[in-house]
């Protein structure tokens, strides 16, 4: 390796941009997204990190299209991610529990900075509040900064550690692998729909569009047989002949 990969070796990671989820993969791959999801649910610091989109483009790395995306090399085993996305997640959160619940609301008494503000408290404690502490937890998961401070905050709270436990099991598996398999499965949809290097920019509107499609045969079928039914009913209620005599005569006449 000569004197300028050494150096671009060296830089790259220091201008890697940490919002970047397709960035961050090709940086860092099966590890690096273990470590992020791990930061984003049990450490304050890392809620900035693009926790649903980093679980999606991962598996959208662990189809068979990630080369045509990542480069070369760069395919993700699903099996770690199955395995290694909850766990991550899961031991994080249940990090950020502990954590609260020793310290309390003195782990919040700092000043606001770019990195924390106190409405992220509030926000974490207004769901804790509204849904209470076991939907909560699993809800959580699937709002931004909110799944970061949430932890924490049920363990200031009070929430005993065994029944966060239960639910940040529940909640952890169902986000990550729920995320991870549909960017998985949706990946050559994507692909077909959009080109690699614009992936990022139309990831929501291309993953919604691409859901939508694929329920529209079943929203189809549930109103077809929705209607089947009600002519059955009307076809009940009107089949005596006088009925049927009845009701007909205005059309004959028509």
């Amino acid at each position: 390796m000569d004197t300028a990969e050494k150096t671009r070796a060296l830089t790259d990671p220091l201008t890697l941009n940490p919002l970047d989820a397709k960035e961050l993969l090709s940086t860092f791959g099966l590890v690096g997204a273990w470590v992020i999801l791990f930061a984003e649910t049990g450490l304050l610091v890392g809620f900035f990190f693009p926790g649903d989109s980093l679980l999606f483009l991962a598996g959208v790395a662990a189809s068979g299209v990630a080369e045509e995306i990542f480069g070369d090399g760069t395919r993700l085993s699903i099996a770690g991610l199955l395995i290694g996305a909850p766990a991550c997640a899961i031991a994080g959160a249940q990090l950020g529990h502990h954590l609260g619940a020793r310290y309390g609301r003195r782990m919040f008494d700092r000043p606001e900075s770019r990195l924390f503000k106190r409405e992220y408290v509030d926000k974490a404690e207004y769901y804790f509040n509204k849904f209470g502490p076991a939907k909560a937890v699993v809800l959580a998961r699937f709002i931004p900064i909110v799944r970061t401070f949430l932890n924490p905050v049920a363990g200031m709270l009070e929430m005993p550690a065994k029944r966060f436990l239960l639910w940040n099991v529940v909640g952890g598996i169902i986000w990550t692998d729920g995320v991870i398999l549909a960017g998985y499965y949706l990946a050559r949809q994507i692909i077909d729909i959009i080109p690699p290097e614009k992936i990022d920019t139309y990831l929501v509107p291309a993953v919604l569009v691409i859901v939508l499609i694929s329920v529209l045969p079943i929203l189809f079928e549930v109103w077809r047989e929705r209607r089947a039914r009600r002519r059955a009913r009307a076809s009940g209620l009107h089949g005596s002949p006088a009925h049927v005599g009845a009701h007909r005569a205005p059309d004959d006449a028509e």
